[in-house]
């Protein structure tokens, strides 16, 4: 009989202090009002960067993504006009230049006139000097640095 009131005993005195603990480890380590002020600043740090990126693209018409300029691009960091995707007509001398691309880096760094035009898929048109260099090109890295004259 002894053992089992020793045995009821222990377990009781267990049972309070770990409800104790518990009870001490939880307001310390998982204060609700803690995790609700840093979710909070979280929050605020994340719109504020967001706003900052300005995800819409507005400069320029008509485009979506992000930082893109021109018209009608669609993506990140487009310039020229119909360019799909990222990196396309960007730094060209000629507005003639860099436009209806899609993919990524094509028709970008052109000196000339309808250089870097309708290319599809990557690293195309691009670093052209004279005129009508790099267009209408699909894969990779195609009409590149191209002089002068007429090239595809």
């Amino acid at each position: 009989m002894k053992s089992h009131v020793t045995a009821a005993l222990c377990l009781a005195l267990l049972g309070v202090t770990a409800a104790k603990a518990d009870t001490a480890t939880g307001s310390q380590a998982f204060s609700m009002s803690r995790v609700q002020q840093a979710t909070g600043q979280y929050g605020q740090q994340i719109g504020s960067n967001v706003r900052s990126m300005n995800p819409l693209g507005f400069a320029g018409n008509g485009n979506i993504g992000y930082k893109n300029t021109g018209s009608g691009n669609i993506g990140a960091f487009n310039s020229g006009t119909g360019n799909v995707g990222a990196f396309n007509g960007n730094d060209n001398t000629s507005s003639t230049s860099g436009n209806g691309n899609i993919g990524a880096l094509n028709g970008n760094g052109n000196t000339g006139q309808y250089n870097g035009n309708g290319n599809i898929g990557a690293g195309n048109g691009n670093f052209n000097g004279g005129s009508f260099n790099g267009n209408g090109n699909v894969g990779a890295f195609n009409g590149n640095g191209n002089g002068l004259g007429n090239h595809r």
